[in-house]
């Protein structure tokens, strides 16, 4: 026969003996590591920012060719009446160099009844030089594609690493959700399943004559609320892991649901991880945040547009010289009298007499400069701000999660007195329910604040931009 006290004392031990919230045996580990692993190789904007470094590496390629040798022929002849008005051929291989001066060589041969008399009749080689004196000396178009590009291929390493950094701070966002709701809904199954065996003792009770029948009442009443509360948790839990598997992605660019089998780590769900300094945190930023150093990778950009644009406000002055031999042995015999007899050179002069244009390109490129100086400056601040302002929440959730923890226990030893009074008969169900319901809710309340903290947590590392 169950007496009132071992009714009393049975209801205790089931209540605080299956509270524990560990997984069970059929569950399969998904840790937050192997979790944000496969979103590094596999998910769409993963690969999507590695392929802007691959462009920006296709456009650094494309940038050298500016340099490239080229071969160039220039062949024509007139024939008329029968006559032969002229005949000329002209290789050419040209090579321009990194700092500005093409180098050519080439071979002429020319003839005609009327060629030109410029032209010298028959075989001739050439070797010379394009030499800008002034306008694009320090500068050309050329050489300041090949130096931003170099800069962008530089930039979209940073700029994928901001775009893995955004990816991985939702990634963890969602993991500890999930991680959150499957701890409510451990702890709300519990409850159930305590609540569930209250009333089976309590009936039993009540068919031996030591309980009323209200007290089935309340213990059925009990389970009912549980019941609702773990369904509300199972939506959660549902929802949840619907959303996780949007960072799901095979090999394949094939996406998969998360397994219902999969649980969260909940060891590190609980673990308290205090974060680096607040002042070596902004320190690290302002030298590794990829959003800054695109800041920086811009103005570098435009300190390169800057120069270039400062070439149009000098003259153009190009010297071309070439030295001259027969047949096709440019460089045979050369001594100080081929030199002095044998050469072609000239020279290009052109100023615009106001640079209108230079003096507005100039201009606009240094309008350029500041502005996006300020908007450096702005974002530099909003980035530090944003790290003080989540290690203020991680620290203060730090403190919330440690009251809950007293109040927790607090409400703990209450509901273990009541279960004593209970025993001895100077206590209800009606009672034992209020104090269980408060220890659920502060179970709740440090599940929500945990996964409070451990966003904050990765708050801090995405404002700093030290997620990859």
């Amino acid at each position: 026969m169950f007496t009132q006290k071992k009714i009393g004392f049975l209801v205790m031990l089931l209540s605080w003996s299956q509270l524990s919230f560990s997984q069970v045996d059929k569950d399969i580990l998904f840790t937050p590591e192997a979790f944000i692993e496969q979103i590094r190789l596999y998910h769409p904007i993963a690969r999507q920012a590695n392929i802007k470094v691959k462009i920006a590496t296709a456009e650094l390629l494309s940038a050298r060719g500016g340099f490239d040798p080229s071969m160039n022929a220039d062949a024509s002849r007139k024939t008329f009446d029968g006559k032969n008005y002229y005949n000329y051929n002209n290789p050419e291989l040209k090579i321009p160099t990194p700092i500005g001066i093409d180098v050519k060589t080439g071979l002429e041969n020319s003839g005609g009844n009327f060629l030109n008399t410029e032209s010298t009749i028959g075989r001739t080689s050439y070797v010379g030089l394009d030499i800008p004196l002034a306008k694009g000396l320090m500068m050309d178009r050329r050489r300041a594609v090949l130096q931003q590009a170099k800069i962008f291929r530089s930039q979209s390493e940073q700029e994928r690493l901001v775009m893995l950094n955004d990816l991985l701070f939702d990634a963890y966002t969602n993991y500890w959700q999930w991680a959150g709701a499957f701890q409510l809904y451990a702890v709300y199954s519990k409850f159930v399943d305590v609540a569930n065996n209250r009333l089976r003792l309590v009936r039993i009770a009540y068919n031996n004559g030591d309980r009323a029948a209200i007290d089935t009442v309340e213990a059925f009443t009990q389970v009912q609320n549980y019941q609702l509360q773990q369904s509300e948790a199972l939506l959660q839990l549902n929802n949840t892991r619907i959303e996780l598997s949007n960072y799901l992605w095979l090999a394949n660019d094939n996406p998969y649901q998360l397994p219902l089998q999969y649980a969260p780590d909940t060891i590190q769900f609980a673990m308290n991880i205090a974060p680096q300094e607040l002042d070596a945190l902004v320190e690290l930023s302002a030298q590794q945040n990829p959003l800054i150093r695109t800041y920086q990778f811009k103005l570098n950009s435009l300190e390169v547009e800057r120069k270039l644009k400062f070439q149009s406000l000098l003259p153009t002055l190009n010297l071309n010289a070439n030295l001259l031999n027969r047949d096709y042995y440019v460089l045979k015999g050369v001594d100080a009298m081929l030199l002095q007899n044998n050469y072609k050179w000239g020279v290009q002069f052109k100023l615009p007499l106001f640079l209108r244009e230079g003096r507005g390109e100039y201009r606009k490129t240094q309008l350029k400069i500041k502005e996006t100086d300020l908007e450096f400056a702005r974002k530099r601040w909003q980035i530090e701000n944003k790290i003080r302002s989540y290690y203020n929440e991680n620290i203060l959730l730090q403190q919330q999660l440690q009251t809950a923890q007293s109040m927790y226990n607090n409400y703990s030893s209450l509901l273990r007195n009541e279960e004593l009074k209970f025993n001895q008969g100077e206590s209800s169900l009606f009672l034992i329910n209020i104090r269980e319901t408060k220890v659920l809710e502060l179970l709740q309340k440090q599940v929500e604040l945990r996964v409070k903290y451990l966003k904050s947590r990765y708050a801090i590392e995405w404002a700093a931009g030290l997620l990859r």
